[in-house]
Formats: structure tokens, sequence, C-alpha cells
């Protein structure tokens, strides 16, 4: 496999040239998020100087989607003027709305990357409360000259695969694709994956149109054993990022818990975003927005769990399916979610997505909803009795095969196709909670965005790149 050196290729995309002449390094802030569903605590793990320098788009300092449960801001404490602020979702913040949180305490580990600061700063973490405002929650004052200031190597640039480049780093959405469970013999596997995948995602409108607004960087340290963790059928690995199924008990929901482990491979790379690719065939990923997203790159099922999963992490996008079983507790009421394609439809005349609808739209919007839960129902059983009695993939496959023909069969003929309203049934809900579309691929297994999970993504796309 031909790699090209790191610093050679950052110096032929500009970066050592940035149309930034001040382009500074990148810092990092890790810390260890505590708590259960009524109390939580945040605890300074370290400080890191990264190797490389900031790829962010430093025209666009202060966060403008907001589409996180958490935001942190880069404060000076003389002026209290903000220096770089970004919104969020974590792992901790899914764990506090499960079961689990009611009964013990347990700690995540979590970082916050902003560009390096020159002099004594406080780090702010706010949280939604009551309205979806953010509510001050951590406040903590930092010293980049401190001598515990970590300065990190980029110990694993060797590894690096560049898979598609447009230019700067500092001007242009940085993708970075970690193979997790990858051998050494399996390299050129895992290359020829990212780049397939990569495929897909530039093949999906609006990525389509927008794709020389990307970087695609490709790292996949060497395990010692093929695969990653699936604990519900007595399967371990010490992979090197650490990925497991059965995350919050959920067969399905992928995810890392080892922070760690991954910042000190991906800092090796430019990256804004990442997308974990673990080298197992069973249907599974997860995806958490600003964190990263994980997507089982030998399953049938990967070109739709690639897109779907990254459509959390990039765009903060909720899940539109609400009869697949989930780890989260229902609301104890209906609020307006901020995520930004599910509504509550509390005041239908200001809908977020007002400006796609047809006047001649009824709000909420009819589809063939009856018929479609009880087909998704019966489905869902069949599939946790299949778990259960760990099938083949294969016989998943075709279950899953045979519904997608049958939800698309049932929703060319209801004449909605194309329409955008309020389709009741959404955000895990089957009433109170609406999506913008019949169908969309955060909704089922489709190929394509609807058009409002389609403008959310742009929005994103434009915070992070510098056009020329």
């Amino acid at each position: 496999m031909k790699r090209v050196s790191m610093v050679a290729l950052l110096i032929t995309l500009g970066f050592a040239t940035s149309v930034f002449a001040d382009t500074p390094g990148t810092m990092r802030v890790d810390y260890f998020h505590s708590g259960n569903n009524t109390t939580e605590m945040f605890s300074l793990d370290q400080v890191v100087v990264e190797p490389l320098p900031w790829t962010g788009n430093m025209s666009q300092p202060i966060d403008k989607t907001s589409r996180g449960k958490y935001l942190f801001e880069i404060v000076d404490p003389e002026s209290g003027g903000i220096a770089w602020s970004r919104s969020f979702s974590s792992i901790y913040g899914e764990w506090e709305t499960t079961g689990e949180s009611r009964r013990i305490n347990r700690s995540f580990h979590e970082s916050v990357r902003f560009p390096a600061q020159e002099s004594v700063f406080e780090l702010v973490m706010k949280k939604r409360g009551p309205g979806n405002e953010f509510i001050e929650v951590w406040r903590i004052e930092l010293d980049p000259s401190d001598v515990l200031v970590h300065r990190e190597s980029a110990m694993f640039a060797e590894h690096v695969v560049a898979i598609h480049t447009s230019g700067d780093p500092a001007t242009k959405v940085d993708l970075l694709l970690m193979g997790d469970g990858y051998t050494a013999a399996e390299q050129e596997a895992f290359v020829a994956k990212a780049q397939e995948l990569t495929d897909i995602l530039f093949s999906t409108s609006p990525f389509k149109e927008r794709m020389d607004d990307f970087n695609v960087w490709a790292v996949a340290p060497p395990a010692a054993e093929s695969g990653v963790s699936r604990p519900s059928t007595g399967t371990f690995r010490d992979s090197p990022i650490g990925a497991t199924y059965d995350a919050f008990r959920s067969e399905r929901y992928v995810l890392t818990f080892d922070n760690k482990a991954m910042r000190r491979i991906a800092s090796s790379t430019p990256y804004d975003f990442i997308e974990i690719l673990t080298n197992t065939e069973v249907y599974g990923g997860g995806g958490i927005y600003g964190l990263f997203s994980t997507a089982a790159a030998n399953s049938e099922w990967a070109p739709y769990l690639f897109v779907h999963e990254f459509g959390h992490h990039f765009a903060g996008l909720a899940d539109e399916y609400y009869t697949s079983s989930v780890m989260y507790e229902a609301p104890t009421e209906i609020t307006e979610p901020y995520e930004p394609n599910v509504t509550a439809l509390l005041d239908p005349e200001n809908l977020k997505w007002k400006h796609h609808v047809s006047p001649d739209t009824p709000l909420p919007t009819s589809w063939p909803k009856e018929k479609f839960e009880e087909h998704s129902i019966a489905y869902q059983e069949i599939r946790r009795q299949m778990r259960a009695d760990n099938v083949p993939e294969e016989e998943m496959n075709k279950l899953f095969r045979d519904t997608k023909e049958y939800v698309e069969a049932l929703f060319d003929e209801s004449g909605k196709k194309g329409v955008v309203g309020a389709f009741e049934g959404g955000n895990y809900q089957a009433k109170g909670y609406y999506r913008s579309a019949q169908n969309c691929l955060m909704f089922t297994r489709t190929e394509a965005f609807c058009a409002v999970c389609a403008e959310a993504i742009e929005k994103v796309i434009d915070e992070y790149t510098v056009q020329e």
C-alpha cells in the first residue's frame, strides 16, 4: 500500500501556508463526565496540545447551528469575550436518559477541541435547560503554559492514508475514517472499504454536490486479531479504538467508550469529524453529534449505516424511526426537540421547516401509519427472536430486504412521495412527534435524505468551510 508522507501531503494541500497566515495549533481538554439521572459533575483530566495545526474554520468561531445537548465556550476571563464555541452531544448525555442512570453512577471520558490559546482562558460548559436554552454547568480556568500541559506526538501518522483531498484542511470539512479491528494483514481491505464508503457518501445528496468541500482521511492502527467486541455473544476483542456492540445493552448499537485511545490515534491526522468502521459483518452502528459515528463495515447494509449514522454525527439529525426498541426512556412531557428534522408540532404556524411546506398541505399530514406500524411491530418481534437465536447474518439480511421492499411499496401507493409536511411518528415515539417527510434515510433503510435533512446538512458544511 502506497502512503504519502503526511507532512508532504499537507504542504501540497497548502496547510503549511494556509489562507490564514496565523493558523493556530490544536488544543484539547480531556475531562471526566460523571453522575446519574439527577446529578452530574465534570472533572479535569488533562490539557493537550495536539501535533497538527487547527483545521476548523477560523472565520466562523461562534457556533451558528447549535444542534447539540451541550455547548462549550472558550472565554477570555478578563473581557468575557468568547474566542470559540461549538455545540455537541455526548455518550453521557444519552446514558442519563436510560433506566440504568436511575440505579447507579457512571463516568465517561470526553474531550473538547479548539484553536490553541496563548494565554489563560476559561472553558465554560453549558447544557440544554427549559425551553432548550443553554445553562452553564461547569467553568474552569486553564493556563496553556502550565508545565503539565501534555504535548501529543503524531504517533500513528505512518498509518494515515488520504482517501479524498480537495484542499487546505483549514478551509475544508475534514472527515477521518478510523478502522477498528483490522490486523496488519487487513490494511488493504480497510483502505478499500474506506474508499468504497467515501464513494457512497459522495453519491448521496447533498454530499454529492458538496464533495469538493471535503477531505477524507483514513487510519487503522493494526489490531492483534480481527473484529471488535460483541458481548451479547461472548465475543471480546482488545481492539485499538475499543469499539463494541451492545452499547447500553442495545445489540445493534456500536460505540467506543475509550475516548482517550480514540483521540490519541485521531490526532495524527487533520479531522473535524470521525466515523469508525468496524471490521465486522453483523448489522450495527451509532452516531452522536460532534463526537463520532460508527458502522459495521462488512455488513450488507454498510452503505446505509455509514450515511445514516454520519447524519447523526455530522448534522445532529434525530432518528425518525419509532417502532424499533431503544434504551432511552420515553419523555415525561412532549416538548419541542432541538434537532432540525423532528418537531412536536406545538405551534403549526411556526413549523421549523415551514418554508418547505406547500400552503395546501395539511398539518399533521396523513400517511399509512397503521399499516406501517402493524408490519413493523411484527418485524421487530421476528428480529428480536432471530437475534436471540443467533441466526446467520444472511437470514437477518433477508428479513431486512423483505421489510424494505414492503415499506417502499406501501409508501409508493400512498401518494405522499415528495410531500413535505408533518408526519406523525419519530424521535422514538409513535405519538407526539412528527417528521417532515413520509420517508427519509433517517427513517427507513432508503437511500436519500428528505429536503429538511439535506438543508440541515448543508448548513453544517457551510459552517466548516471557507469558499474561495
